[in-house]
């Protein structure tokens, strides 16, 4: 289960990305509360808010896939992105293209994945992540890098 966010503040403006990885065999992997595996908390510098959404769920892709995940259940906030990858809507901005294509890429590497839309109430812990990375970037690094160390990675992907 990976959840993901972004923010900015301004559009564009400083933004970041949070995103809570929760092992899909623990507990009640669905509930907005449940314990992460791992975290994303990343200053982005400036960039919009699509951007910033786009962000999070590339980064945690690549954790999830570098953690050894073959399948991915996204809880998502931003229905834009939902719809994008789940193909019903194009993708028209050029800024996302890219950020499309990558997630696109990574979820093809999967045996199994899943987009769905929550609403913002449920997804409070990746907000959380993304605010603290645009308020403390230095204590938003110090937590991924806990996180990191405690799953065994020790470097930033």
């Amino acid at each position: 289960m990976i959840r993901t966010d972004g923010a900015a503040r301004g559009n564009p403006g400083p933004a970041a990305c949070g995103a809570i990885l929760v092992d899909a065999s623990g507990p009640d992997p669905r509930d907005p509360d449940a314990r992460p595996l791992a975290v994303i908390a990343r200053p982005l510098g400036t960039r919009t808010n699509n951007v910033a959404e786009y962000a999070g769920v590339v980064l945690a892709l690549r954790l999830a896939r570098r953690l050894g995940a073959e399948e991915a259940d996204l809880v998502l906030d931003s229905n834009l992105i939902v719809e994008q990858l789940n193909g019903r809507w194009r993708v028209r901005d050029a800024k996302l293209a890219g950020l499309y294509e990558e997630a696109r890429r990574l979820l093809g590497g999967l045996r199994r994945w899943s987009a769905t839309h929550e609403p913002r109430a449920r997804n409070r812990a990746a907000d959380a992540l993304a605010n603290l990375a645009l308020d403390d970037p230095d204590a938003a690094a110090a937590l991924e890098r806990r996180y990191r160390t405690a799953v065994g990675l020790d470097r930033a992907e």
